[in-house]
This record gives C-alpha cells, sequence and structure tokens, in this order.
C-alpha cells in the first residue's frame, strides 16, 4: 500500500530587513525605534465605483499654472513702467536739469501716494478679518458654552467700538456688570443689545432706502442700461455703507472680498428666495404690476437689492444674531409692495 504525502505543516518566516541604498552588501539596516516612527495620513478624494462602493483616490496635483502667468506677466509689467520711468527721468535730465528735478519731485509724490493706498489696504483688509475673527470666535463660544471665550468676545467687540461715541453708554453699561453675567447666551445677547441693536436699525434703514431708490429709478428709467448701472451701483454703495455701520473700513480688495463673501452668503441662503407671503405678494403685485410692467419691474429690482443688503449685512456684522430678531425681507423691503398697490389704485382711480 502506497501512503499518501503528509499535508504541508504551516511554518513561520523571517522577513529579512531591507538593505539602505549605498550600504555594502550583506549588512541590515538598523532597526527603527517605535518612538521616531510617525504615520503621515495623505488626503484623498472619495469616489464611488461602479457597485457603489466607496473608493479613496489620491487627488490629482495642480499644477498652478494662472498664479505663474499673473506673477510672471505683473513682473514685466512693473519692470516695463519702471524702465519707461527711468528712461523719461534722463531724458529730462538731458534736455534741462530742472526738468529732472521736477520729475523726481513727482515720482517722490507718486511713490508717497502709493504706500498711502497700500497701507489703507491693508488696514481695510486688517479690520474685516478682525470682524471675522470676532464672528468666528462668538460662534464657537456659543457652541462650546465657555463663559471665558463669551467674556473675550465682549471684550474685543467693547475695543472694536471704543471710539464711537454714540455707543459709549452701551460699553459703559457691559462694564458695569462684569461677571454678574455666567450664561453665555445672555452676556453675548446683552452685548449684542447695547452695541450692535443700533448699528443694526441703522443698517435696516440704509437697505430699505437703497431698494426705494432702486425701484424709483427702475420703474422711471427708459433705457435697461440705466437699470443695469444704477443697480449695480447702489449695490456698491450699499455695502460700502454697511460695512461702515459696523465698523469696516473696506479699501479696494477689502470690498472685494466683502462682495465676494456677500455673494456666497445670498447663494447659500437661496438666492432670491424670499417667504410665502413675499412670493405670493410679488407674484401678484396688485393692479399695479398690470397696469405698469416698469413698476412690477422696478418692485423685482428693488427686492433684488435688499436681499443683497440683508447678505452684506450678516457678512459685515461682528457677532451672529443670538436674541436679537433677524432682519426679514419684508422688514426692508415691504414698503415697496404697499407704494405699489397705492399706485395701482391711484391708476384705477384717478378720483
Amino acid at each position: 500500500m502506497t501512503s499518501s504525502p503528509p499535508p504541508n505543516r504551516p511554518r513561520a518566516f523571517r522577513i529579512p530587513a531591507a538593505e539602505p541604498a549605498g550600504s555594502p552588501e550583506g549588512i541590515a539596516a538598523p532597526p527603527i525605534p517605535p518612538s521616531q516612527v510617525r504615520i503621515v495620513e495623505e488626503p484623498f478624494e472619495i469616489v464611488e465605483a461602479a457597485d457603489g462602493t466607496p473608493v479613496p483616490v489620491a487627488p490629482k496635483a495642480r499644477a498652478p499654472w494662472a498664479s505663474m502667468f499673473l506673477i510672471a506677466l505683473g513682473g514685466l509689467v512693473s519692470l516695463g513702467v519702471g524702465l519707461s520711468i527711468e528712461r523719461l527721468i534722463a531724458d529730462l535730465f538731458s534736455a534741462a536739469p530742472w526738468l529732472g528735478t521736477v520729475a523726481l519731485v513727482l515720482l517722490g509724490i507718486a511713490a508717497l501716494g502709493l504706500l498711502g493706498l497700500v497701507a489703507r489696504e491693508l488696514s481695510g483688509v486688517w479690520r474685516e478679518r478682525r470682524i471675522e475673527r470676532l464672528r468666528a470666535s462668538a460662534v464657537e463660544a456659543l457652541a462650546s458654552r465657555d463663559h471665558s471665550a463669551a467674556q473675550a468676545v465682549v471684550r474685543d467687540l467693547s475695543a472694536l467700538y471704543a471710539g464711537r461715541a454714540s455707543l459709549a453708554a452701551g460699553r459703559a453699561r457691559l462694564d458695569t456688570l462684569g461677571d454678574a453675567i455666567l450664561d453665555v447666551d445672555d452676556r453675548l445677547g446683552l452685548a449684542e443689545h447695547e452695541l450692535l441693536a443700533p448699528l443694526d436699525r441703522q443698517a435696516r434703514q440704509a437697505i430699505a432706502t437703497a431698494a426705494k431708490q432702486v425701484s424709483g429709478v427702475t420703474a422711471l428709467s427708459p433705457r435697461a442700461i440705466v437699470d443695469v448701472a444704477f443697480v449695480v451701483f447702489s449695490a456698491v454703495r450699499l455695502l460700502r455703507r454697511i460695512a461702515t455701520i459696523y465698523g469696516g473700513r473696506p479699501g479696494f480688495l477689502g470690498f472685494l472680498r466683502l462682495a465676494r463673501s456677500a455673494l456666497a452668503h445670498l447663494t447659500v441662503t437661496g438666492g432670491m428666495a424670499v417667504g410665502e407671503s413675499m412670493i405670493q405678494q410679488a407674484l401678484g403685485l396688485g393692479l399695479a404690476a398690470k397696469v405698469s410692467a416698469k413698476l412690477g419691474e422696478g418692485v423685482l429690482n428693488g427686492l433684488m437689492t435688499a436681499r443683497f443688503g440683508l447678505a452684506a449685512l450678516a457678512v459685515c456684522r461682528p457677532l451672529p444674531f443670538v436674541r436679537e430678531e433677524v432682519p426679514r425681507l419684508s422688514d426692508v423691503a415691504g414698503a415697496l409692495f404697499r407704494s405699489s398697490e397705492a399706485d395701482g389704485r391711484d391708476v384705477r382711480d384717478p378720483s
């Protein structure tokens, strides 16, 4: 009888250590202590396979071609402008020494003005970031129920408006309370009521005024290009006005940051979405919209301006709304519907 071969038994293997590059053959690399081992997590993008299973995929490295192009183009333009100015001054000196001196003086004045513009832009961006950090700290304090963080937010808010005489009484009342308030919501709500409630009223009034102006100009202007130009102009002026009310002094770069944030907030919160009652009024606009298409267009442009103003208010405000009522579209644009309905009644019954 032929015996079957014995089954394979499990055996243990020792994996030899990898030899480092450039080391002599036969010399193993020294072991790495566990304390020196670090695990580095690479970012991955999660995608779905054909069967619906999530699969991590390493993100593709993107070359900064646009940044390289803009930096190189800016450098070339700067070199060209500098070389042109240098040649101009040299030609003026060769023509007449006093002309070259005048050119140097003008160049110095231009350089001083450029430094002033840069300082103003940096100051505006710094104040905007200060307001953004203050709002983020308030949101974090509310989420974590941190009393010390809430105290720091109130101190920073008081320091932000230290130069405003109209808010001196509110700052004094906050200073007299000290540590008497322990609840985070109460402390931030009181600071909001004392310091931001008057500013909220000014911002709502500015939004309502801009919406009325846009509505009136759109209803009376004969050209569509005039409507578009005035809407854009009013939006720019309104954003600057609201930023100034809440303590910001945006320059050109700061204004671009605020405009981008306001448009992003407008997109996240639903764009032109309004409440059901306002939608019914906007769709029906009473007799005024039936009598005059320009009047209805003016009301809708006023609504757009008011909606953008509310987004700008949310972006420029140093604190989130804690105890104060969040302004609605009907609070700043309700007069548009009342005026349109009154105009419709006047058209219907001239007597």
